[in-house]
């Protein structure tokens, strides 16, 4: 299990890795267009505080250096799964709550909902090289998901998706720090050295 990697899968995780943070540095900086529009759109103050949301997978990480890559892309994985299914709910409340009142804010949120899903694709074949199985999407996420909240005041569904937003531009840093760390070659497996540091 531990051999030495192939030179054309230590260049294909290279690739994959350098795409991946292209994706996430993209993603990163739309959620954060997409925080100013949403606070401004719903009338929110940019500095409030949100209390931990239910649901939201949180970006920071106890001895985070002492993650595996496999464990990384996992964790990563699962936070964008659930990011995938919150922005979906928060689009559907904001169509909702708007209707065709403000299209601008449904189609950025649309278009970030669109990026979190290619980036959990792309973790998907990150963990396929890794000749990791990938988790089940549907039996492990109900099963294991939190139960549906609360119905919530419009009020605290605004202050849920601030949350959402705040900690998926977090994700987004993380990841890029997470495929950085992937992208090294590993002392254990003798990997080419070259793969290391680039930009």
């Amino acid at each position: 299990m531990a051999a030495a990697e192939s030179p054309s899968a230590a260049l294909r995780r290279r690739d994959l890795c350098s795409r991946g943070i292209r994706l996430a540095g993209k993603m990163r900086a739309d959620v954060v267009d997409l925080l100013d529009a949403y606070v401004e759109q719903q009338g929110l103050d940019a500095s409030a505080s949100v209390a931990a949301v239910e649901g939201v997978p949180l970006a920071a990480v106890e001895r985070w250096d002492e993650q595996t890559g496999t464990q990384r892309l996992l964790e990563n994985l699962a936070a964008y799964r659930a990011f995938r299914a919150l922005l979906a709910q928060m689009l559907e409340e904001q169509r909702e709550q708007l209707g065709e009142a403000d299209a601008g804010l449904g189609r950025a949120l649309a278009a970030v909902l669109l990026q979190v899903s290619a980036f959990a694709y792309h973790l998907e074949e990150l963990l396929r090289l890794e000749s990791r199985g990938i988790p089940g999407e549907e039996g492990d996420e109900e099963e294991d998901g939190p139960p549906p909240p609360p119905r919530l005041s419009l009020f605290e569904r605004k202050l849920r998706g601030l949350g959402v937003l705040r900690e998926l531009a977090q994700w987004a840093v993380r990841s890029v720090r997470d495929l950085r760390q992937l992208a090294k070659p590993s002392p254990a497996t003798g990997t080419a050295p070259g793969l290391a540091e680039s930009p």
